[in-house]
């Protein structure tokens, strides 16, 4: 064998026989040898890049032999040229048809294995009848492979494996005798599910199919049983006796040698406890099991260690009782890389309480003085969040840290001052005592991050530093060379000086804030100098409630991931989604659907009752859910990019709403005199400032050049007339306001008798828009009498396609009856205020998404330039990532996100003197543009 390896390289070597005719001569002898080395020769010369595509009929005659070697190689061959050579393809079918009836069971898997691999449209109805037998042949080597076929084949013409009963088949192998077949079969309906949303109802698992899965199991290879384990995960049980037995029998893989095997097992048990009577003795035993398969994960090779950590850590953001008597196997080892380190110290973090934190720190002390600078940094970290973690031991964690300080390590002291600020923050009015050792160190702060949190705490505690001033004052020598953090904190330290002893500071503060306003050129340190300026100037009493206001208590807890988010990242535990802690929605790309996972709610002694509820009786909002993709009506799994929508949003008016008026100044008082003033020179008045005598408050918006943004709300319509409704007439509009969609109603009574008790429900919808308040009405509404409601929405709610996309179906309660009426709702108030997209990963995106989902139309009749058009569209939330001008044409590139997630790209080409602009959309979710488009053209022919 090692012979025959070796003389193999010479098909690699450049002879004149390698020359195309001369191998085509070779592939038509005579000599069944001759064209086996002659096939060798053109897979070769494949395999390093020549182009040896001429040969292909010559190839492909050579399909007709007994040798299983030779065909190998020409399926090899055929499925590199095929895509290239489509119509010489076909010469191939017969072959596979004959080979699928072959009787050694090796050739019958190569042909259905290669023809899976052949993505030619035209010979694909062809092997249908071949793929069908081998689904049912009688080895079962030949079932598995053919099984993977059929997920091949369903990527290249997922309505022909649907119309050809495919499905079907691929079900039935789940009940196979042999456990490989069934593993390849779970594989394969993985594979289809996450790409199509109609195969669900085909495929969807039962608990006898759920049974056999689990029977299969034990006899499976390592990766058979990731497969069926991925698969039980995504099934839910129909009761809690049904989710016991699965637990119970999925748990001896916590003891597999294979850490994919025992993270998926993992995954399975801690969903399935979610659904189960949480003070249960069987939940509880059931959490003590999932300690030692994670704990023997990190015996391993670094690089699982780390897969490990990353999923362990998500794991006890959601139950931490699982590992908290594990402490120790956290602990930091010498030889650890860092990567594994910086993870084991952020899970020790998680886990520290009140009875383990004497022995953490401990440990944090001494990986302070490792050699290791950035670990050491993220030690001396970890002890400040333990701190505001344990309150009980926030005064052990100080003296720590004053101990590090005392080594004098230059890097050490500077992040121990940068905890203590926060400390501070937490603890107000504590340990202000530390502040003069912390003074001691003002000389070797050279970090911008340590500097600004020394000037934070000066300012913060300038009542209680004598030399405050002195000390603020040394950093103002070199101003402009400090660092941004440093010269902002700066600036609202010298002001906070100023506030608490105003009699020897004026000096300060002018200096400071002509260096803020005049000498530089940051914004956002110019920004913020006016708004003391004008704070200072006019409203001493103001600047003080502002400056000096309380602040908001910090909590640990604020790197937690969002409950949302950890709930689909456990459904995903062993997969590179719970390493990068990122749905797979955020890196995934290429797929038509990626299935949205969640855990499934809580066990609950109590159901929740169905139908229609009133409003009032719904919980606060939650935290709103990015809802990546929208379900189809028949699975709620759908995806944008394959709706078939129906007619486009109905043309509707919009009209804009009145501008806020301005804000009134206050009585001009200059705290400093003519100080403030004279900074800018006699008589010269600040930008906006109309008399030049100190900037009033009025004036802001006039400095920064900040545009009154207007939103454009449709005209109200008759939702649901009188007549359809026993006299309640409703007529409404939408609208946004901070943030929150807005459903605002106007009701009229028009029966004879007083109306009472409203409440609304909505049925699920594209955007999972559902109420967060009330219909509130304090009286009756009374015969021909109108009441105007607002109902602030939310996108919390179930997701259903609908169709059109913005269609939303209203529920209405009342003494009299229940109503139902169906509305559009404008695609504009869907839009997210934080859809400005960077620059450069707007042009990635632009090029990343296919050229065939770029749609262009016209928007004719438009009476604006490329600025208005910009600031209309901005006010809408449609924002403009960069301007350029090619041959005199404006092209505006825009960005627009929508509440689910969803983001829509746009260049709008603006010829002067034109009015008809061109507007091109491109993005992942096609089935938007209508609506998108829409929203262009009402928007910019209004005004």
């Amino acid at each position: 064998m090692k012979s025959a390896k070796m003389t193999d390289s010479k098909y690699f070597t450049t002879t004149k026989k390698g020359e195309i005719f001369e191998l085509k001569a070779e592939l038509n002898s005579d000599k069944k040898e001759r064209k086996k080395e002659a096939v060798k020769k053109v897979i070769a010369s494949m395999t390093v890049g020549k182009d040896v595509s001429a040969l292909f009929p010559d190839v492909v005659n050579c399909m007709q032999t007994d040798n299983l070697e030779l065909k190998k190689l020409v399926y090899l061959y055929l499925m590199n040229y095929a895509k290239s050579q489509p119509d010489m393809a076909i010469m191939a079918v017969n072959t596979f048809v004959k080979d699928c009836d072959d009787s050694n069971p090796l050739i019958r898997a190569l042909a259905v294995r290669t023809m899976g691999c052949i993505r030619v449209d035209k010979i694909t109805e062809y092997l249908c009848e071949p793929l069908r037998k081998c689904l049912k042949d009688e080895d079962p080597y030949v079932r598995k492979t053919a099984a993977v076929s059929v997920a091949k084949l369903h990527d290249i013409n997922a309505q022909l494996v649907e119309d050809q009963g495919f499905l079907d088949l691929l079900k039935d192998l789940l009940s196979d005798s042999n456990p490989m077949v069934v593993a390849n079969a779970v594989a394969a309906i993985s594979e289809i599910l996450e790409t199509s949303q109609t195969a669900h109802q085909a495929l969807e698992m039962n608990s006898q199919t759920i049974n056999k899965l689990l029977t299969a199991l034990n006899e499976c290879t390592e990766w058979g049983q990731v497969f069926i384990l991925d698969a039980i995960a995504n099934y839910t049980p129909k009761d809690d006796r049904e989710a016991q037995s699965i637990c119970e029998r999925v748990a001896p893989r916590f003891a597999h040698a294979n850490a994919a095997v025992v993270l998926s097992a993992v995954k399975v048990v801690m969903k399935l406890i979610e659904m189960m009577d949480q003070s249960s003795e069987f939940t509880t035993n059931m959490i003590k099991k999932l300690a030692p398969p994670l704990v023997t994960l990190l015996s391993t090779e670094p690089e699982i260690q780390y897969v490990a950590l990353r999923n362990i850590n998500l794991i006890v953001q959601k139950r931490p009782d699982i590992l908290k008597q594990e402490m120790k196997v956290f602990f930091v080892k010498y030889n650890d890389p860092i990567y594994v380190k910086l993870e084991k110290l952020d899970i020790m973090i998680r886990l520290t309480n009140q009875s383990n934190i004497a022995q953490v720190l401990a440990e944090l002390k001494e990986y302070a003085t490792e050699v290791d600078v950035d670990f050491v940094r993220k030690s001396v970290r970890a002890i400040g969040r333990c701190a505001i973690k344990v309150e009980a031991a926030a005064e052990r964690c100080v003296s720590t840290l004053l101990d590090l300080i005392q080594t004098k390590v230059n890097y050490v002291v500077q992040e121990a001052i940068v905890v203590i600020k926060d400390i501070f923050r937490k603890y107000p009015n504590k340990y202000e005592s530390i502040i003069a050792t912390l003074c001691e160190n003002l000389d070797t702060l050279d970090e911008p991050e340590a500097r600004a949190s020394m000037i934070w705490i000066i300012g913060e505690y300038a009542e209680r530093i004598d030399n405050a001033d002195e000390l603020l004052e040394s950093f103002l020598d070199g101003f402009q060379d400090e660092n941004t953090q440093v010269q902002l904190q700066l600036l609202t330290a010298i002001v906070k000086l100023f506030l608490k002893r105003p009699t020897d500071t004026q000096e300060l503060v002018q200096q400071v804030l002509s260096l803020a306003t005049q000498d530089s050129d940051n914004p956002d340190l110019r920004d913020r100098g006016y708004i003391y300026w004008r704070l200072l100037s006019t409203d001493p009493a103001a600047a003080k409630e502002v400056v000096l206001a309380e602040k908001p208590l910090i909590s640990e807890e604020t790197d937690l991931i969002e409950p949302t988010l950890l709930d689909e990242l456990i459904c995903h535990i062993s997969s590179l989604a719970s390493v990068y802690h990122k749905p797979p929605t955020a890196f995934v790309e290429g797929r038509s659907i990626v299935m949205r996972k969640a855990l499934p709610p809580r066990s609950t002694s109590a159901g929740s009752p169905q139908g229609l509820t009133a409003v009032a009786e719904q919980p606060a909002a939650a935290p709103q859910t990015q809802h990546t993709v929208i379900p189809g009506a028949d699975s709620l799994i759908g995806d944008l990019l394959d709706m078939d929508l129906g007619p486009p949003m109905h043309q509707q008016q919009f009209q804009q709403t009145p501008a806020a008026p301005p804000a009134q100044s206050s009585g001009a008082i200059d705290l400093l005199g003519e100080g403030l003033d004279s900074l800018l020179g006699s008589g010269a008045p600040l930008p906006g400032d109309q008399a030049g005598s100190g900037l009033g408050l009025a004036g802001l918006g006039d400095i920064f050049g900040v545009p009154q943004t207007t939103f454009y709300v449709p005209p109200q319509e008759v939702w649901l007339p009188a007549a359809k409704a026993k006299g309640l007439e409703i007529s409404g509009t939408f609208t946004r306001r901070n943030g929150v969609i807005q459903m605002e109603m106007t009701l009229h009574n028009k029966a004879m008798q007083p109306m009472t008790g409203f409440a609304v429900q909505f049925n699920k919808n594209s955007f999972g828009l559902i109420p967060s308040n009330q219909v509130e009405l304090k009286v009756p509404l009374l015969p021909s009498q109108t009441a105007n409601v607002t109902i602030n929405l939310n996108t919390n709610g179930p997701v259903l396609r609908m169709d059109p996309l913005t269609n939303l179906q209203v529920a209405i309660k009342n003494n009299i009856d229940v109503f139902y009426f169906a509305i559009l709702v404008p695609m504009h108030v869907m839009f997210v205020e934080d859809g400005e997209m960077d620059k450069r990963v707007f042009l990635a995106t632009w090029k990343d998404i296919p050229t065939q989902n770029e749609v262009q139309s016209e928007i004719k009749d438009v009476q604006h330039n490329a600025d208005t058009v910009s600031q209309k569209l901005r006010n809408n939330n449609i924002f403009t990532i960069a301007k350029r001008n090619v041959e005199g044409q404006d092209m505006l590139y825009q960005s627009v996100k929508l509440v689910n997630g969803i983001w829509v790209l746009m260049e709008l080409k603006i010829q002067p003197g034109n009015p008809n602009f061109t507007l091109s959309l491109k993005s992942r979710a096609v089935d938007v543009y209508p609506g998108i488009q829409q929203t262009y053209d009402i928007i910019l022919h209004q005004g």
